[in-house]
């Protein structure tokens, strides 16, 4: 299905080549105080907190996965207090050195779940982490993965009213993010029943293999002071396979897998359009792939380049409430 939408889009900066992600603003206010009900477990000890607002609730962690403490926003529904138990979204931020777990909220996300009966996390994924743990770090452990589905995941359910399930679990994200959701989705099949990528790359050998020299660098550039992520020179060839989603299509069988890209990026801006081209061939790589092996998924190509759509991520997540278990 192909819907060019023309109404208003929130933009984000990116670049597949100085840095995939989203745009600045506010920052969400943080306190120390102690909050009963939610601790520490699973590897993670909460070292700063800001329960104040009763919807956006801000953790901050110690773990030995992570040389320094990451953070995360989790996004309560506005009913949260009837008790009920909800499915969840891991909503995953893009790359840059201006993105972190507060990029969504600074894309107006209470605004768009307003009224929906879902929990958004947020966490950070590092400036140029990749979702990944990397095959060499000179800046101590930035084990991404291992952070988000070892420790954050079940942390999560045992301090929030989740379905702990994979009927009850979503993931998605925005460029690095989109990668990072569409990895997680087949690497580990049995956590997330959706999956979405909004203009992340769903090809990574494709061109050379651009999008993992270019995670190479990112990485070694911003977050690894030399490392990489894949490995250089030779790239670790089994972690490449595994993480590439056009070599895992039988692990998006039985899953609701949405996926959004831009048809007109700005033939001026080489960020946006080195980014959107490469995202969008991606993607059609991707789907045809999907489309031969019978698995279905809902695609859209949207006239612009690499920036995150409100109107696209809200009709993703209608798609997500109808696809997870009811809250």
């Amino acid at each position: 299905m192909n819907e060019l939408s023309r109404r208003t889009v929130l933009k984000a900066a990116g670049g597949l080549t100085a840095a995939l992600g989203l745009g600045a603003g506010t920052i969400l206010a943080t306190s120390s105080a102690a909050s009963a009900g939610v601790g520490d477990g699973f590897g993670l000890r909460v070292v700063d907190r800001n329960e104040a607002d009763p919807r956006m609730k801000y953790y901050r962690f110690a773990t030995d996965a992570i040389g320094w403490n990451p953070a995360v926003n989790v996004l309560l529904p506005d009913d949260y207090d009837s008790g009920r138990t909800y499915p969840v979204l891991y909503l995953l931020h893009g790359g840059g050195t201006d993105q972190d777990f507060i990029t969504f909220d600074r894309m107006g996300i209470r605004q768009l779940t307003a009224g929906r009966p879902i929990i958004v996390v947020m966490p950070d994924g590092g400036h140029a982490g990749w979702y990944s743990n990397p095959v060499h770090s000179n800046t101590g452990p930035r084990n991404w993965e291992t952070f988000h589905i070892d420790q954050l995941r079940p942390w999560i359910e045992a301090n929030f009213r989740t379905f702990a399930e994979y009927d009850g679990r979503a993931v998605a994200g925005f460029s690095m993010g989109g990668f990072g959701a569409l990895k997680y989705a087949a690497k580990y099949y049995g956590h997330f029943a959706s999956v979405s990528s909004h203009s992340g790359p769903a090809s990574i050998r494709r061109d050379g293999g651009l999008v993992v020299n270019w995670a190479n660098l990112s990485s070694a550039a911003i977050d690894l002071a030399g490392g990489t992520v894949y490995g250089a020179p030779l790239w670790d060839e089994a972690r490449v396979t595994a993480d590439n989603p056009v070599q895992r299509i039988e692990s998006y069988r039985n899953k609701r897998v949405f996926l959004v890209a831009g048809t007109s990026p700005d033939p001026i801006n080489f960020f946006d359009m080195a980014n959107e081209t490469q995202v969008l061939a991606g993607h059609r790589e991707f789907r045809a792939l999907l489309g031969r092996a019978g698995i279905e998924h809902e695609w859209h190509e949207e006239p612009g380049g690499h920036i995150f759509r409100g109107t696209m991520f809200s009709r993703d997540l209608d798609g997500i409430i109808a696809r997870l278990r009811k809250a």
